[in-house]
């Protein structure tokens, strides 16, 4: 090879590098916003992704959680479950305001379960420490076999929970009902061993001969106001109303009423033994 064409093929390399120096950079998100506890790892795909595992042992389970506090936002993430047999393990993305008995948060939660099962994806609000407010729902795909896309719209309206392009469910907020809209809150991403209450509640336990258990997150988003301070204003990215103001519309409580048609697993609202006094006010609203 003539030494012409090895410099242009060491420039063409070198360029190559830089660039996909350049995306890894730009898509850095795990350790700049977030801080790690257990089995985490952080690597790229061939497309400077940056691809983060929760990886769960007998030992340990992964997590991370946002340096930033939010108040009102659009969140996703794309993720790529545990193939295989992943019952007893508990897989999620979700906000909260902390751990205090007063505590607001908002949930998707994934329960893993025997091999050829579906999973179940659950939903859940908490308010002021009250939560018992499970929609739960089996997945119409495969969610080991490729990455989905799974978001949360929180405004003073109403919180939605969206898989891919299908909103599959709207927790409206009414006046005289407590709601999760007065404490900031930090995304949380977790894999964890819920063998006491995840799968057929409980019955199926991790088989741990299977393990570790990997979960991978990439495409981590958050359009979100931040807290700037007690007395202050919200300081909110440009072009705020596309989510603040979101409720659905008909077409998209169309794809609501799919989902809970064809594949809810569990209501809240239609529990009459877990409320023998009565069930929740909004369940009469909805």
């Amino acid at each position: 090879m003539s030494m012409d064409r090895m410099a242009r093929r060491s420039v063409s390399l070198l360029l190559a590098l830089a660039l996909l120096a350049a995306a890894a950079s730009a898509d850095s998100w795990l350790y700049e916003k977030f801080t790690t506890e257990g089995n985490v790892r952080a690597d790229y795909n061939a497309q400077g992704q940056q691809v983060t595992s929760l990886i769960l042992t007998q030992q340990s389970g992964g997590a991370f959680s946002s340096r930033q506090k939010y108040l009102y936002g659009e969140f996703s993430i794309q993720m790529r479950l545990i193939p295989g047999n992943s019952a007893g393990t508990v897989t999620s993305f979700y906000l909260s305001s902390g751990d205090g008995p007063g505590h607001d948060e908002i949930d998707m939660e994934f329960m893993g379960n025997a091999s050829g099962q579906p999973v179940v994806l659950n939903t859940n609000v908490w308010a002021n420490g009250d939560g018992k407010k499970e929609h739960q729902f089996y997945l119409w795909f495969d969610p080991a076999a490729d990455f989905h896309t799974y978001t949360i719209i929180w405004n003073d309206k109403n919180v939605i929970f969206k898989v891919d392009d299908l909103f599959v469910r709207c927790f409206k907020r009414y006046p005289d009902l407590a709601y999760p809209g007065g404490k900031p809150m930090s995304v949380h991403a977790t894999l964890w061993d819920g063998s006491y209450w995840a799968t057929q509640q409980g019955k199926v336990k991790v088989d741990w001969s299977a393990a570790p258990f990997a979960v991978s997150y990439r495409g981590y988003s958050a359009d979100a106001c931040v807290p700037d301070g007690d007395g202050r204003p919200l300081s909110c990215p440009a072009g705020t109303d596309r989510w603040m103001s979101r409720q659905l519309d008909a077409a998209e409580w169309g794809t609501v009423a799919w989902a809970r048609q064809n594949y809810m697993h569990y209501n809240y609202c239609d529990d009459g033994w877990r409320f023998p006094q009565g069930f929740p006010a909004e369940c009469s609203r909805n």
